[in-house]
């Protein structure tokens, strides 16, 4: 029963549950509470996996003969059976092999992503201006800042250790001075709150699954969410006129891979929620509770159960 329920629920939180979080409206209002529900049922859905696995090859210590749990794969085969046996040790294995694949994906992603982005300092470093050589008064006081001759209003992020704010020719010559400024406290906000370590997390997770279980709605969803946060950081600097007038004039401009740009696909959404309500404390505690619920409900409900059973087999 409680691998049943462990795969019930990983396929609900796989499933219906990202289907339906990435419709609701309500988490432009609270968009770091979305994110950290966001990360929770990630979290869970892949505990929810292995421990399905788990419960299942625990099936392989049914107490023997003695009433003592079998240790050899021969009283295994004698209590269970060729076709239980041979069931269970295929699961026990798909579990590692998912195991083993996420922690590769992890890892592809990570390097991956951080050689794209130190080639591409490095480019900008060689063919960008610092902040010392252009004239915007925003700029002069913007550390680790490069502005690159490109007519097209772009600006982006490379995050990391030696991170770099990206602005064009085209940018500084179509945007005013209070946008610039706007624009750059979004930037500088990516880099702060290491966005990019959220993404990379629900990157990892959405090329670790095979096409027909994976679903691209979480990891759409977490992208317009850490450009929303950014968005508030920069209202907060700023306000919301010269933001969202910055968000316009470049949001055609699109970032290499590995970067964080402010303009998009998303950019009429988020302009739109700039004229809309403010953030909701409310939702946002609410959001908090959900995501707190996901991982401990499933927990205390079949986990303890499980492990209690567990311990009273290994106990006799």
């Amino acid at each position: 029963m409680s691998a049943l329920a462990f795969t019930l629920l990983a396929l609900a939180l796989v499933g219906p549950v990202p289907a339906l979080l990435a419709r609701a409206s309500w988490t432009m209002r609270a968009p770091r509470a979305a994110i950290v529900l966001w990360q929770s049922i990630a979290l869970a859905a892949v505990l929810s996996a292995f421990s399905a696995g788990i419960a299942i090859a625990s099936r392989l210590f049914v107490p023997g003969w003695d009433g003592r749990p079998t240790a050899t794969v021969i009283s295994e085969i004698d209590a269970l059976g060729w076709p239980l046996w041979t069931l269970y040790v295929a699961v026990f294995t798909v579990t590692l092999l998912i195991g083993a694949r996420l922690v590769v994906s992890v890892l592809q992603v990570a390097v991956a992503t951080r050689r794209r982005r130190a080639h591409h300092r490095m480019v900008v470093d060689l063919l960008g201006l610092t902040r010392t050589a252009v004239s915007s008064q925003p700029c002069r006081g913007a550390a680790g800042l490069r502005v690159l001759d490109v007519e097209q209003p772009l600006a982006y992020c490379l995050p990391g250790v030696r991170s770099r704010v990206v602005l064009s020719e085209g940018a500084l010559n179509t945007l005013s001075d209070s946008e610039v400024t706007a624009i750059l406290s979004h930037e500088r906000a990516h880099l702060r709150a290491r966005h990019d370590l959220v993404l990379e997390m629900f990157t990892a997770l959405h090329s670790a699954f095979p096409r027909f279980v994976r679903s691209a709605s979480a990891l759409d969803a977490v992208r317009l969410l850490v450009e929303m946060l950014a968005d508030d950081a920069a209202v907060r600097t700023a306000g919301r006129t010269p933001l969202a007038r910055a968000l316009v004039a470049c949001a055609s401009g699109r970032a290499p891979s590995g970067a964080m740009a402010a303009g998009g696909p998303t950019t009429v959404i988020r302009v739109r929620r700039l004229g809309g309500q403010p953030n909701s404390p409310l939702l946002a505690a609410g959001a908090y509770l959900a995501a707190a619920a996901v991982l401990v409900v499933p927990t205390l409900a079949v986990a303890v159960p499980w492990l209690t059973e567990l311990h009273r087999l290994f106990t006799l």
